[in-house]
C-alpha cells in the first residue's frame, strides 16, 4: 500500500508550531528531521563523534516535519487544511509530497535488527529471523520499546544476567521496555519476574514479548513507578535506563534486595561513572564489579 508523504520544512524557530498543526491533520503519525544538534545527539545517543558527510551537510537553520496519510485519505483537503493553518500562524513554509510505502517506513528499521549471541547462552533472534541455535533464544519484535540485545546497555546486561542466573530467582526489572531482560531471565531459570514501565505502550510490548517466549505466566508488567509497583524482596534487579534516573531510584532499591542478590544497573555513560558510583554508595549499595563497552557502564551491586 502506497501511503503519501507530506513535508513541510520551516524555520527552527517555528518547528513547534509546524509539529502541532501536523500533529492535528496527520492520521498516520509524523517523523520530525531536525539537525540543530545533530553533535550532541550523535554523542548522547550512541556516543560517538563520526558522523556521516551526508548527516553533516544538512542545513541546521530548519526542520522538516513529515506527515504519514493512509491510501484511503485525500492528500489535497489535506494539504489545503494544512496551507489554512500555517497561513494563519503567519510562518514560512514550503510544502512538498512523495509516494512512500508503508512497509517502507514501518519496518525498514528491521534490516538492522539480527540475531546476536550474548555470554555463554543466550541468543537474542528477531521474531521474524529463523535462527538455529543450542543456546536459550529469546525472541523478540522491540515495536517502539527500547530492548533489542544490540544496544550496549542491554548487552552488558543480559551479559550479566547470564553470568548470574542460576534458577529459582525472583527478579524486578525497572523501566522494563520491551521486556528482554525479564524474559531472558526468567528463559535462563528465573522462577518469577515483575515489570515496571511508566510508558503503557511499553507495557503492553513487554506482555507481548512474554507470550511469544512462553513466559507470560511468570512475568508480571506493571505501569507506574518503583515505589507503588515492587513489592517484597527480589533476588535480581534491573534498571536499564539513564543515570538520573538510576540515582533518583537507588535509595529505595536496598530494601528491595534479598540476602544476598544483586542490582544491575545500566544506561550510563561513561562520563558519569564516577557520579553514580558514589550516589549508590551514597544510597547504601557497593559496587562489585563494572563492565563496559564503547563508552557505556554496567554497575553490578550488592547492599552494602
Amino acid at each position: 500500500m502506497e501511503w503519501t508523504d507530506i513535508t513541510v520544512t520551516v524555520a527552527k524557530r517555528d518547528a513547534d508550531t509546524a509539529e502541532a498543526i501536523a500533529t492535528m491533520a496527520a492520521g498516520g503519525g509524523i517523523y520530525i528531521e531536525d539537525y540543530s544538534d545533530l553533535e550532541q545527539q550523535a554523542w548522547e545517543i550512541a556516543h560517538v563523534d563520526l558522523i556521516e558527510q551526508e548527516l553533516l551537510d544538512k542545513p541546521r537553520d530548519v526542520v522538516t516535519v513529515h506527515m504519514y496519510l493512509a491510501p484511503d485519505e485525500e492528500p489535497a483537503e489535506v494539504l489545503a487544511l494544512f496551507r489554512e493553518r500555517l497561513d494563519a500562524a503567519g510562518i514560512a513554509y514550503t510544502l512538498g509530497t512523495a509516494g512512500v510505502e508503508q512497509e517502507d517506513w514501518q519496518n525498514a528499521w528491521k534490516q538492522y535488527y539480527h540475531a546476536v549471541e550474548i555470554g555463554r547462552r543466550l541468543a537474542v533472534v528477531p521474531s521474524w529471523e529463523p535462527f538455529e541455535t543450542p543456546r536459550t533464544v529469546v525472541s523478540m519484535d522491540p515495536g517502539m520499546a527500547f530492548g533489542t540485545g544490540t544496544h550496549e546497555t542491554t548487552a552488558l546486561c543480559l551479559e550479566v544476567l547470564d553470568a548470574l542466573v542460576r534458577g529459582g530467582e525472583r527478579m524486578l526489572d525497572i523501566g522494563t521496555g520491551s521486556g528482554i531482560l525479564a524474559i531472558a531471565a526468567l528463559k535462563l531459570g528465573a522462577a518469577e519476574a515483575d515489570g515496571i514501565d511508566i510508558d503503557p505502550m511499553c507495557v503492553r510490548t513487554a506482555g507481548e514479548n512474554a507470550a511469544r517466549n512462553g513466559v507470560a505466566d511468570r512475568f508480571r508488567v506493571k505501569i507506574g513507578d518503583l515505589s507503588a509497583e515492587a513489592s517484597g524482596v527480589y533476588d535480581i534487579i534491573t534498571a536499564n535506563i539513564v543515570a538520573a534516573a538510576i540515582l533518583s531510584l537507588a535509595p529505595a532499591v536496598p530494601a528491595l534486595l534479598a540476602p544476598g542478590g544483586r542490582f544491575i544497573a545500566s544506561g550510563i555513560i561513561d562520563t558519569r561513572r564516577q557520579e553514580v558510583v558514589d550516589g549508590l554508595s551514597a544510597a547504601g549499595l557497593r559496587v562489585l564489579e563494572l563492565r563496559e563497552k564503547r563508552g557505556w557502564v554496567c554497575l553490578v551491586c550488592e547492599k552494602g
